[in-house]
């Protein structure tokens, strides 16, 4: 079975995007379609990027690099739930996908955002730099507003619209997560067959 991450996508004290990520895991486990998990980026106490060598090198000196590469690899595909900052990605997601590359390159991915604009334009910046990764998000997208979504700004309590989007990016997600296992099994034969060559 497909492994899927929920991948938070702020460390900010009081934040309300974990509430969010464990909701959209909630969601997503009751499909049976593939094993979710949660991958909290706080607890890897991800500095501002630190590594000498560009990621795609794979040449990661600090301790917290490897920690993070080695869980994002486990996993198939990944919901990345973002807040919206300045009308872009958080600055702890842009940051957190800066430490990696190959680890995600040839998967799929679904976003999830939410803000005072239900996340769209953080959305459009993330999907920038998850093309540059090689990664292949889906077009359905979890979209909530700050205004309808929470209670005090604070406590997420989905409306029924913001909640009926979740399904659709999943759907999408699901059959994309198995699609792509296909391609980076097409890509090593390339590789090796460049290697032999």
């Amino acid at each position: 079975m497909n492994k899927i991450a929920i991948v938070t996508g702020s460390t900010r004290p009081g934040r309300n995007n974990l509430g969010v990520a464990q909701w959209v895991l909630e969601q997503a486990q009751q499909r049976g379609d593939a094993q979710y998990e949660l991958v909290d980026i706080a607890s890897f106490n991800l500095p501002v990027l630190d590594e000498a060598y560009p990621a795609a090198y794979q040449n990661y000196q600090n301790d917290h690099t490897k920690a993070w590469a080695a869980k994002l690899a486990e996993f198939d595909g990944y919901v990345f739930v973002t807040p919206e900052y300045n009308h872009s990605v958080s600055p702890a997601l842009a940051n957190a996908l800066s430490f990696v590359n190959a680890e995600l390159n040839n998967k799929a991915a679904g976003l999830v955002g939410y803000g005072s604009a239900m996340g769209a334009r953080a959305i459009e910046h993330l999907r920038a730099i998850l093309s540059e990764l090689q990664v292949a998000h889906v077009q359905k997208t979890g979209l909530f507003s700050l205004f309808t979504d929470f209670k005090d700004f604070s406590t997420f309590e989905p409306t029924e619209a913001g909640a009926a989007s979740i399904a659709p990016m999943l759907d999408q997600l699901a059959l994309w997560t198995a699609a792509m296992k296909s391609v980076r099994v097409e890509a090593e034969v390339s590789d090796e067959d460049s290697v032999n060559a």
